[in-house]
């Protein structure tokens, strides 16, 4: 089972779930992770919130979702799962209970980007009602790979009604 909570302000328990974010970020963002550091420094941005999903048997971060909220849109900034708790739901679980936190507090619209490349986050966001807005040609470089063409960013949005 898993529960999913909201980062709140206390110091000790908020460093080591950032740490947690990051070592999962390190695997699961193949280019130009975010550090601890970064999450730190973005979190202290009243606008931006982390929603972290635990297991409640290891008492352990295995998924999140760094967001943020402006008026009456929200962008989802990164969202990831553990690598041993993938395919167990807790993606669509973030997004249950994401989706529930931001029409309560009255957002229209959410967005997010994703590599033109990567289908299964592609797949998961269809089925969270995603659908693509807008593409940006060629946003996309290939690291160590400078022969290779430039990978597409999709701009995909859910909208509230």
């Amino acid at each position: 089972m898993f529960n999913i909570k909201i980062l709140n302000s206390e110091a000790e328990e908020g460093a080591a779930i950032v740490q947690a974010v990051a070592t999962i970020e390190a695997i699961v963002q193949l280019q130009e992770p975010w550090t601890g550091q970064t999450l730190s420094d973005l979190l202290e941005q009243d606008s931006i919130d982390l929603m972290v999903a635990m297991s409640t048997e290891a008492d352990e971060v295995v998924g999140y979702c760094l967001y943020q909220v402006v008026f009456e849109q929200a962008e989802i900034l990164r969202i990831g799962t553990r690598p041993d708790y993938q395919r167990q739901g807790i993606a669509s679980l973030l997004f249950e209970e994401l989706n529930t936190h931001l029409k309560e507090i009255q957002v229209e619209n959410l967005l997010l980007e994703v590599r033109a490349d990567n289908a299964p986050a592609i797949a998961l966001y269809e089925k969270q009602a995603f659908a693509v807005i807008h593409k940006r040609k060629g946003y996309y470089q290939q690291p160590h790979q400078p022969h290779q063409p430039a990978v597409d960013a999709l701009i995909m949005q859910h909208v509230y009604r």
